[in-house]
């Protein structure tokens, strides 16, 4: 079953690269998209892989349903010319700035430590095992030069699919929606779910076990047990390793739901536009686009002269990961976020240290209530502060973060301000959370906040 341990090290981190320049939001690390395109001028298969392209193509076609409107162009590069690649993406200015909001965003959130630095992180993590990745200028897929034949055939039959997705949705369009985050994820999931599956379809090892009761609990483990061999993945911040593997595994969950209730042939025309209906059958399963509940729109303006470090969309994905990272726990987390409805998290650079905004709307009150309880403790948790005493029902309260030195090894730490605010606002319920340096103000007038449908 080694096959299937090589879609987490070629599939995931060969594509790192160029996802991150189109989405350093706190999904980033979901990592998804080096797709293959297509050559609009050839006529035939041809290139080093001809052979495996001249395989697998006939075979994604009728399982997909759709036919490839012009063949794939692959051409392989040395190790180095690839790892150079990675690091003009890592290194360029856009780059930079894109890291060091994502950077900023989560120490405050407490997914990774304060003393972290995430454009090395990453660097780490690309560096493990590169095979290939995909150039949007060129629109070819490289792959590297003597990497294990099995790898490559892993690669390319995975690739393959994306280069049938690339003629049938606009993915620079998809790559470019870096306002909203959350909707750029759940279009990622199905596009990277959609290779998996497919992959496990075209390999006669995993294609018999997916049709075992239990056969793709089984391959889910299998995938996540491939990080063993990658040192720097494996010791990643949960955050990060959970992300990186959410368009694989969550994706996928969501291509075998789909096709037991709708042709395959039809994905790809009805892309899911958050991770909450990624998550909840609920919220996609009820009728068409049109018919389905859409995210509720939140804005946190800020002042002239404001300096913004990051600013996005996160999600249900990513907000269950944020409150799993502090709770310990996955049904918790999941159960406090399900009613989400939209959200906008904000971080500015203010006197004294940067500052955090995060505005939530909430299916109903109760589920906003329950996020707030949730999120509260999670964030105790995260100072590791005593029990603070909280009046039952309260909607407004305010935890105070005592400063701490760099003794025993702890980093040290500035006194911060954690307001918690539960409020109606244009009809929808909203959690207010902010977390910012004592001695500076507020980072955004809640008052200033807007919500709409």
């Amino acid at each position: 079953m080694q096959r299937v341990t090589t879609i987490g090290r070629a599939a995931a981190l060969a594509r790192a690269a160029t996802a991150l320049l189109d989405k350093l939001s706190p999904s980033v690390f979901v990592f998804a998209l080096l797709l293959l395109a297509c050559d609009r001028g050839s006529s035939q298969y041809d290139g080093p892989y001809a052979r495996l392209v001249a395989k697998y193509v006939p075979r994604i076609e009728k399982e997909i349903g759709l036919r490839f409107k012009t063949p794939p162009r692959l051409e392989t590069r040395s190790s180095q010319e690839v790892a150079s690649f990675v690091r003009q993406q890592l290194e360029s200015d856009r780059a930079k700035a894109l890291i060091e909001g994502q950077q900023a965003a989560y120490r405050l959130l407490g997914l990774i430590p304060d003393t972290m630095h995430l454009g090395d992180l990453l660097q780490r993590v690309l560096e493990e095992q590169i095979v290939g990745y995909y150039d949007p200028a060129t629109k070819v897929l490289y792959v590297v030069d003597g990497a294990p034949e099995a790898l490559i055939d892993q690669t390319v039959s995975h690739e393959l699919v994306h280069a049938l997705q690339d003629q049938y949705v606009n993915i620079d369009s998809i790559q470019a929606a870096v306002d909203d985050a959350d909707r750029q994820s759940a279009a990622q999931a199905v596009l990277e779910g959609q290779a998996v599956l497919m992959q496990m379809r075209l390999d006669p090892n995993t294609s018999t076990m997916l049709k075992m009761p239990g056969g793709w609990d089984r391959i889910r483990d299998l995938i996540r047990d491939g990080s063993v061999g990658m040192p720097a993945l494996a010791s990643a911040p949960r955050a990060i390793r959970e992300g990186l593997l959410f368009p694989y595994l969550g994706g996928a969950d969501f291509v075998r739901r789909f096709i037991y209730q709708r042709p395959e042939s039809e994905l790809l025309s009805d892309l899911p536009i958050s991770t909450h209906q990624i998550l909840d059958d609920s919220a996609y399963f009820v009728g068409s686009a049109a018919e389905r509940g859409k995210p509720v729109t939140v804005e946190q303006p800020v002042s002239g002269g404001t300096h913004v470090l990051f600013s996005n969309v996160l999600g249900e994905f990513e907000t269950r990961l944020i409150l799993a990272q502090h709770l310990r726990s996955d049904d918790l987390p999941r159960r406090a976020s399900s009613g989400w409805a939209g959200d906008q998290l904000t971080v500015v650079r203010s006197v004294g240290g940067d500052a955090l905004s995060w505005a939530s709307v909430w299916d109903t009150a109760v589920d906003a209530a329950n996020f707030l309880d949730a999120l509260a403790e999670a964030m105790r948790l995260r100072y590791d502060l005593a029990r603070p005493k909280i009046d039952q029902g309260s909607t407004q309260f305010v935890i105070n973060v005592p400063a701490r030195d760099s003794t025993r090894n702890r980093s040290a730490r500035i006194a911060r301000t954690l307001s918690f605010r539960m409020e109606p606002r244009d009809g929808h319920p909203v959690v207010i959370f902010m977390d910012y340096p004592v001695r500076a103000s507020r980072p955004l007038d809640p008052a200033r906040i807007v919500v709409r449908d």
